[in-house]
């Protein structure tokens, strides 16, 4: 795989190794003995990366929230919804091969991580704000004030990506599509209600897919 970064107004990808060589504008990298420590600016960017360990070392994005972002009240919602329609989203995304056993049965497959990527998206795109908006609307109106959780789905748009940016081959030089991990953020709210029966039977989890073409 030959590729350290690629972007477009709505989209950024970037290796790992590379974010730490050259991190973006409003960004700093501290070197420590046993990784590295990621700074960023709140004001500017929403940083949505759990703390992973990589070829490098162990790596902390110090201002992150993590993949999955829990509200317990309006306030937090608001503000949560505020940054996602305005601020510049980072995640961590993993381009994986999946090796199939004799039997060829997804349950019996392997995932071996090929490579990681620093993702970020445009909230304030007007086309990702328009899509963010809708998928967060709909999601409160299905859910009857009640506690939920939405994931957030970006493995079409980096499937598109994927297909004009990256070229993977294995050692017989036959191409490999990849296959991509932690395409996704989790938004959870926790209401106040003293019964929460849909949240409690699991029937308050929402998904949207997040598309940039």
């Amino acid at each position: 795989m030959t590729i350290n970064k690629v972007s477009y107004s709505r989209l950024t990808v970037t290796e790992v190794e590379e974010f730490l060589k050259n991190p973006p504008a409003g960004f700093s990298v501290e070197t420590l003995g046993s990784g590295y420590r990621v700074r960023s600016d709140p004001e500017k960017s929403l940083v949505l990366i759990d703390d992973f360990n990589s070829c490098r070392g162990r790596i902390v994005f110090e201002n992150s929230l993590g993949r999955k972002v829990e509200m317990h009240n309006l306030w937090e919602y608001t503000s949560m919804r505020k940054s996602l329609l305005s601020k510049r989203i980072y995640l961590l995304m993993s381009a994986c091969k999946e090796d199939f056993s004799a039997t060829n049965k997804k349950a019996n497959s392997v995932t071996t991580v090929l490579k990681q990527f620093v993702v970020s998206i445009d909230g304030n795109d007007p086309f990702v704000k328009w899509q963010m908006e809708k998928g967060l609307d709909w999601t409160i109106s299905s859910v009857a004030g009640e506690s939920y959780r939405v994931d957030i789905d970006l493995t079409e748009a980096l499937e598109s990506w994927a297909a004009k940016n990256i070229d993977i081959k294995t050692d017989n030089l036959i191409k490999v599509e990849p296959v991509w991990k932690d395409a996704s953020f989790t938004l959870k709210y926790y209401s106040d209600a003293l019964f929460d029966f849909p949240h409690w039977l699991g029937f308050s989890k929402r998904n949207f897919k997040l598309r940039l073409t």
